[in-house]
Protein backbone atom coordinates (compact mmCIF):
# COMPACT_ATOMS: atom_id res chain seq x y z
CA UNK A 1 0.00 0.00 0.00
CA UNK A 2 1.18 3.16 -1.03
CA UNK A 3 -0.17 6.08 1.15
CA UNK A 4 -0.57 9.93 0.98
CA UNK A 5 -1.28 12.82 3.33
CA UNK A 6 -4.04 15.37 3.89
CA UNK A 7 -3.11 18.90 2.92
CA UNK A 8 -0.69 20.16 5.78
CA UNK A 9 0.61 16.88 6.71
CA UNK A 10 3.98 15.69 6.33
CA UNK A 11 5.12 11.27 6.81
CA UNK A 12 4.88 11.63 10.31
CA UNK A 13 6.50 8.41 12.65
CA UNK A 14 6.48 4.70 11.82
CA UNK A 15 4.29 4.52 15.26
CA UNK A 16 1.24 6.61 13.18
CA UNK A 17 1.09 3.87 10.50
CA UNK A 18 0.77 0.60 12.26
CA UNK A 19 -2.36 -0.57 10.83
CA UNK A 20 -1.68 -2.11 7.90
CA UNK A 21 1.63 -3.93 8.87
CA UNK A 22 -0.54 -5.27 11.69
CA UNK A 23 -1.94 -7.15 9.23
CA UNK A 24 0.64 -7.96 6.79
CA UNK A 25 0.75 -5.69 4.56
CA UNK A 26 3.88 -3.58 3.85
CA UNK A 27 3.04 0.28 3.47
CA UNK A 28 5.07 2.74 1.81
CA UNK A 29 4.13 6.74 2.98
CA UNK A 30 5.26 9.00 0.79
CA UNK A 31 5.82 12.36 2.69
CA UNK A 32 4.80 15.64 1.28
CA UNK A 33 7.33 17.91 -0.87
CA UNK A 34 6.81 21.84 1.31
CA UNK A 35 4.59 20.71 3.84
CA UNK A 36 4.43 18.92 7.21
CA UNK A 37 4.78 21.67 9.10
CA UNK A 38 1.31 21.90 10.56
CA UNK A 39 -0.80 18.95 12.15
CA UNK A 40 2.07 15.78 11.17
CA UNK A 41 6.06 16.08 10.64
CA UNK A 42 7.48 15.96 7.61
CA UNK A 43 10.66 16.45 6.38
CA UNK A 44 11.11 17.12 2.14
CA UNK A 45 11.38 20.82 1.44
CA UNK A 46 10.18 21.90 -1.62
CA UNK A 47 12.67 24.93 -2.69
CA UNK A 48 13.49 25.69 0.79
CA UNK A 49 15.33 23.18 3.33
CA UNK A 50 13.03 20.97 5.03
CA UNK A 51 9.40 20.72 5.86
CA UNK A 52 7.41 23.72 6.18
CA UNK A 53 3.90 25.18 7.64
CA UNK A 54 2.64 26.47 4.30
CA UNK A 55 -0.33 27.33 2.25
CA UNK A 56 0.48 26.00 -1.58
CA UNK A 57 -2.27 26.37 -3.65
CA UNK A 58 -1.09 29.49 -5.77
CA UNK A 59 2.36 27.85 -6.04
CA UNK A 60 3.19 28.15 -9.32
CA UNK A 61 -0.17 28.33 -10.39
CA UNK A 62 0.73 30.31 -13.56
CA UNK A 63 1.39 27.58 -15.59
CA UNK A 64 0.83 23.77 -15.29
CA UNK A 65 4.95 23.01 -15.26
CA UNK A 66 5.66 24.74 -12.18
CA UNK A 67 2.53 24.19 -10.28
CA UNK A 68 3.20 22.69 -7.12
CA UNK A 69 0.23 19.99 -7.69
CA UNK A 70 2.37 19.36 -10.78
CA UNK A 71 5.14 18.35 -9.12
CA UNK A 72 3.33 16.86 -6.60
CA UNK A 73 1.00 14.44 -9.00
CA UNK A 74 5.14 13.57 -9.98
CA UNK A 75 5.89 12.50 -6.42
CA UNK A 76 2.88 10.41 -6.20
CA UNK A 77 3.10 8.51 -9.82
CA UNK A 78 6.84 7.99 -8.71
CA UNK A 79 5.87 6.40 -5.46
CA UNK A 80 3.92 4.09 -6.92
CA UNK A 81 6.83 3.01 -9.40
CA UNK A 82 9.00 2.53 -6.65
CA UNK A 83 6.86 1.10 -4.00
CA UNK A 84 6.36 -1.62 -6.98
CA UNK A 85 10.21 -1.87 -7.40
CA UNK A 86 10.82 -2.46 -4.02
CA UNK A 87 7.92 -5.09 -3.40
CA UNK A 88 8.54 -7.24 -6.20
CA UNK A 89 5.20 -7.74 -6.50
CA UNK A 90 3.28 -7.03 -10.22
CA UNK A 91 0.91 -4.14 -8.82
CA UNK A 92 0.18 -2.31 -5.73
CA UNK A 93 -2.67 -0.40 -4.13
CA UNK A 94 -3.06 3.43 -3.17
CA UNK A 95 -4.69 5.13 -0.15
CA UNK A 96 -5.35 8.58 1.30
CA UNK A 97 -7.53 10.75 2.88
CA UNK A 98 -8.65 14.65 1.45
CA UNK A 99 -5.46 15.69 -0.25
CA UNK A 100 -4.16 12.07 0.10
CA UNK A 101 -7.27 10.89 -1.62
CA UNK A 102 -6.70 13.17 -4.94
CA UNK A 103 -3.14 12.11 -4.95
CA UNK A 104 -4.54 8.34 -4.72
CA UNK A 105 -6.68 9.08 -7.73
CA UNK A 106 -4.22 10.95 -9.44
CA UNK A 107 -1.21 8.21 -8.89
CA UNK A 108 -4.22 5.09 -9.29
CA UNK A 109 -4.88 7.58 -12.88
CA UNK A 110 -1.06 8.45 -14.14
CA UNK A 111 0.00 4.81 -13.46
CA UNK A 112 -2.83 2.50 -14.44
CA UNK A 113 -1.05 -0.53 -15.00
CA UNK A 114 0.50 -0.85 -11.60
CA UNK A 115 -2.33 0.08 -9.37
CA UNK A 116 -5.21 -2.14 -9.08
CA UNK A 117 -6.71 -1.02 -5.67
CA UNK A 118 -7.64 2.94 -5.37
CA UNK A 119 -9.02 4.35 -1.81
CA UNK A 120 -9.57 7.49 -1.64
CA UNK A 121 -11.68 9.68 1.21
CA UNK A 122 -13.32 12.71 0.66
CA UNK A 123 -10.81 13.26 -1.91
CA UNK A 124 -9.29 17.10 -2.35
CA UNK A 125 -8.63 18.22 -6.35
CA UNK A 126 -11.87 17.15 -7.51
CA UNK A 127 -13.78 19.55 -10.06
CA UNK A 128 -11.33 22.13 -8.58
CA UNK A 129 -13.14 25.08 -10.19
CA UNK A 130 -16.33 24.11 -8.87
CA UNK A 131 -14.67 23.65 -4.89
CA UNK A 132 -13.08 26.99 -5.22
CA UNK A 133 -16.59 28.56 -5.91
CA UNK A 134 -18.21 26.39 -3.00
CA UNK A 135 -15.89 25.42 -0.17
CA UNK A 136 -15.91 27.71 3.08
CA UNK A 137 -13.06 26.72 4.42
CA UNK A 138 -9.73 26.70 3.29
CA UNK A 139 -7.75 25.23 1.56
CA UNK A 140 -10.22 25.88 -1.69
CA UNK A 141 -10.20 29.23 -0.44
CA UNK A 142 -6.76 29.69 -0.91
CA UNK A 143 -7.24 30.41 -4.56
CA UNK A 144 -10.44 33.00 -5.09
CA UNK A 145 -8.57 34.81 -2.29
CA UNK A 146 -5.41 35.03 -4.66
CA UNK A 147 -7.38 35.43 -8.00
CA UNK A 148 -9.38 38.71 -5.81
CA UNK A 149 -5.78 40.28 -5.52
CA UNK A 150 -4.72 39.44 -9.31
CA UNK A 151 -7.88 39.48 -11.28
CA UNK A 152 -5.59 39.27 -14.62
CA UNK A 153 -4.41 35.69 -13.74
CA UNK A 154 -7.55 34.02 -13.22
CA UNK A 155 -7.41 32.62 -17.18
CA UNK A 156 -4.10 30.80 -16.96
CA UNK A 157 -4.89 29.45 -13.18
CA UNK A 158 -7.98 28.39 -14.02
CA UNK A 159 -5.96 26.61 -17.22
CA UNK A 160 -3.70 24.80 -14.92
CA UNK A 161 -6.14 24.08 -12.44
CA UNK A 162 -7.86 22.10 -14.87
CA UNK A 163 -4.57 19.83 -15.89
CA UNK A 164 -4.49 18.36 -12.07
CA UNK A 165 -8.29 18.25 -11.69
CA UNK A 166 -8.62 14.80 -10.95
CA UNK A 167 -12.38 14.25 -11.86
CA UNK A 168 -10.31 14.69 -15.51
CA UNK A 169 -7.80 12.15 -14.52
CA UNK A 170 -10.42 10.05 -13.00
CA UNK A 171 -11.57 8.72 -16.87
CA UNK A 172 -7.76 7.13 -17.07
CA UNK A 173 -8.27 4.36 -13.57
CA UNK A 174 -8.07 1.13 -14.27
CA UNK A 175 -7.91 -0.29 -10.60
CA UNK A 176 -10.87 -1.31 -8.46
CA UNK A 177 -12.12 1.98 -6.58
CA UNK A 178 -13.40 2.84 -3.22
CA UNK A 179 -14.07 6.36 -2.44
CA UNK A 180 -15.72 8.24 0.52
CA UNK A 181 -17.74 11.12 0.72
CA UNK A 182 -19.41 13.16 3.70
CA UNK A 183 -22.20 15.12 2.79
CA UNK A 184 -21.65 18.05 5.15
CA UNK A 185 -18.05 18.85 4.48
CA UNK A 186 -17.14 22.18 4.15
CA UNK A 187 -13.59 21.62 3.19
CA UNK A 188 -14.05 19.18 -0.34
CA UNK A 189 -17.67 19.74 -1.09
CA UNK A 190 -19.65 16.80 -2.42
CA UNK A 191 -20.79 17.09 -5.52
CA UNK A 192 -16.75 17.46 -6.41
CA UNK A 193 -16.39 14.47 -4.76
CA UNK A 194 -19.30 12.58 -6.67
CA UNK A 195 -17.63 14.56 -10.26
CA UNK A 196 -14.56 12.65 -9.88
CA UNK A 197 -16.28 9.26 -9.19
CA UNK A 198 -18.79 9.47 -11.69
CA UNK A 199 -16.10 9.79 -14.39
CA UNK A 200 -14.76 6.59 -13.06
CA UNK A 201 -15.41 3.83 -15.04
CA UNK A 202 -13.49 0.82 -13.38
CA UNK A 203 -14.93 -1.20 -10.85
CA UNK A 204 -15.89 1.37 -7.84
CA UNK A 205 -17.92 1.66 -5.02
CA UNK A 206 -18.64 4.59 -2.88
CA UNK A 207 -19.84 5.54 0.89
CA UNK A 208 -22.13 8.50 1.51
CA UNK A 209 -21.76 9.51 5.02
CA UNK A 210 -24.96 12.05 5.60
CA UNK A 211 -23.79 13.61 8.66
CA UNK A 212 -20.24 13.87 8.75
CA UNK A 213 -17.95 16.65 7.87
CA UNK A 214 -14.29 16.62 6.18
CA UNK A 215 -14.24 12.89 7.76
CA UNK A 216 -15.23 9.44 8.18
CA UNK A 217 -15.98 7.41 10.49
CA UNK A 218 -13.67 4.78 11.76
CA UNK A 219 -16.32 1.75 10.83
CA UNK A 220 -15.13 2.93 7.40
CA UNK A 221 -11.82 1.39 7.98
CA UNK A 222 -13.22 -1.86 7.72
CA UNK A 223 -15.01 -1.25 5.01
CA UNK A 224 -11.40 -0.79 3.32
CA UNK A 225 -10.09 -3.64 4.52
CA UNK A 226 -12.84 -5.64 3.19
CA UNK A 227 -12.26 -3.97 -0.36
CA UNK A 228 -8.34 -5.05 0.56
CA UNK A 229 -8.13 -8.47 1.57
CA UNK A 230 -10.43 -8.72 -2.05
CA UNK A 231 -7.49 -7.45 -3.92
CA UNK A 232 -5.34 -9.23 -2.04
CA UNK A 233 -6.79 -12.67 -2.36
CA UNK A 234 -7.65 -12.40 -5.93
CA UNK A 235 -3.73 -11.32 -6.46
CA UNK A 236 -2.68 -14.35 -4.79
CA UNK A 237 -1.61 -12.51 -1.96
Amino acid sequence: MVTFIGYGGGRGLPAEHLRLPSLGYTEFVMDTRGQGGRWSSGATGDGADGPENSWVMTRGIGRPEGYYFTRLFTDAARAVLTAFELSGRETVAVSGGSQGGGLSLAAAALVPARVTVCHADVPFLCDIQRGITLAPDAPYTEIPTYLAANPDLTPAALDTLRYVDCALLARRITAECLLSVSLMDPICPPSTVFAAYNEITAGKDIAVYPYHGHEVPVAHIERQLQHLRKFHRNAGG
